[in-house]
């Protein structure tokens, strides 16, 4: 009689974790890499504070989310990067069909934005995303393959641009990460996070609405066309 893999219980409980549609639109909204109150979450999920609260229990007893209390409020955000990237990872199997219509004018201007650029926990995503992953590969920067990897060129890159990675811990510096709407991989790691920080940090990204998306301004078109080559006006 063949002998049960102990990982089973483990991975039934998580995907138990997950499967629970107010717990999913938790862990979606978190994936701009903010922490969000209780009340933003339930408000989110359209659910009643005392219900939301009971599945966040569930989430950070499940080690998927981390909290901390500032005085009356408490605020979640996912444990750490690898959360973040199954989250993402399960959204891509399940990306909105082509055939399935937003419901209205907002939800469709929402949906719109994100496509055009989001933040995927720490790093860009849609139509951003991939074309600064483009660039950085039709210039020699990464490779991709045998999976993501930056060149030395793509290391000196970063360098001469005055963004710093951080190497010290066991996060890979480039990793693929599967993009929902584009269905290509873009930039993601220590090098995709660093990128995406100096974006905010430099004015050359803004985050617009309430939801994961970001806007390229101005000054980030002609950064990103004088630095990588994209043309400037490709993201309106």
């Amino acid at each position: 009689m063949a002998t049960k893999d102990p990982q089973a219980p483990h991975l039934a409980r998580l995907a138990a974790l997950i499967a629970d549609d107010t717990r999913a639109a938790c862990l979606l909204a978190l994936l701009d890499g903010r922490a969000w109150t209780a009340g933003e979450l339930a408000r989110h999920a359209g659910v009643a504070a005392s219900t939301l609260s009971e599945h966040l229990g569930k989430l950070v007893a499940g080690g998927l989310l981390t909290e901390e209390r500032q005085g009356r409020h408490r605020y979640v955000r996912l444990a750490d990067a690898r959360v973040a990237q199954l989250v993402e990872d399960l959204a891509a199997q399940v990306a909105p069909r082509a055939d399935q219509r937003p419901r209205n004018l907002r939800e469709s201007s929402a949906g719109s934005a994100m496509a055009r650029g989001r933040t995927c926990y720490d790093h860009l995503a849609g139509r951003l995303g991939i074309a600064v992953t483009d660039a950085f590969t039709l210039r020699g920067l990464l490779r991709q393959d045998t999976g993501f990897a930056l060149t030395d060129a793509g290391l000196g890159w970063f360098e001469s641009a005055g963004i710093r990675l951080d190497r010290t811990g066991r996060r890979p510096l480039a990793r693929a990460c599967l993009d929902w709407t584009e269905r290509r991989p873009h930039l993601a790691g220590v090098a995709g996070a660093a990128l995406c920080r100096h974006a905010l940090d430099t004015g050359w990204c803004v985050r617009i609405g309430s939801e994961r998306a970001v806007k390229v301004t101005p000054s980030g078109e002609q950064a990103l066309e004088e630095l990588l080559g994209i043309e400037a006006g490709a993201f309106r």
